[in-house]
């Protein structure tokens, strides 16, 4: 890429967030505690930028440790044989207004690999009081988890099931500009 700047994630100013419907009801919410990315963008200009994400399953924090080892387990996860999900984009372009932007590339969970699409809120760009160039995003998206084969679910006495097939992705991420 020409002209082209390195950035990485700062990990105390970034959040990597689902929620999950529990007993069709309400939702349960997680973190992965554990992650890193680089992103190569053009100058100050993230349209077209390259972004390779890296997650460890075994980090996921739900607030309960032993839903958290359900997760971990060979139904949803299997952090055994899996130790990381990666996300590799294809696309990272302008949708409309100048702060919005449509994300697209490859979410490997569990060994398969399939393509989905975010939406991406650019917050700006900001020297932080050490001379740090940092840049903010909100990402958010939705996501079938039977698509990756976390297929583990129990019906319900009343009707429904345990937890839903639709896990919403929202992410606050700051990225520290590499010198």
């Amino acid at each position: 890429m020409k002209n082209e700047t390195k950035w990485s994630v700062d990990p105390s100013h970034t959040e990597i967030a689902f929620k999950v419907k529990h007993l069709m009801i309400s939702n349960v919410k997680g973190v992965f505690r554990e992650f890193n990315a680089s992103v190569v963008s053009k100058d100050s200009d993230f349209e077209s930028a390259e972004i390779h994400f890296l997650m460890n399953p075994s980090s996921i924090d739900t607030g309960d440790k032993k839903r958290d080892e359900h997760l971990k387990s060979a139904d949803f996860f299997d952090v055994e044989n899996h130790h990381e999900i990666s996300f590799v984009s294809n696309s990272f372009k302008r949708s409309g207004e100048d702060a919005l932007y449509k994300l697209e590339g490859i979410l490997k969970i569990k060994g398969v690999s399939n393509k989905i699409k975010l939406n991406v809120e650019f917050g700006g760009i900001m020297k932080d009081p050490y001379g740090n160039e940092k840049a903010g995003f909100t990402i958010t998206g939705k996501i079938n988890r039977k698509d990756w084969g976390l297929n583990w679910n129990a019906a319900l006495e009343l009707g429904g099931v345990m937890v839903s097939d639709e896990v919403i992705i929202n992410c606050d991420v700051e990225l520290i500009k590499k010198i």
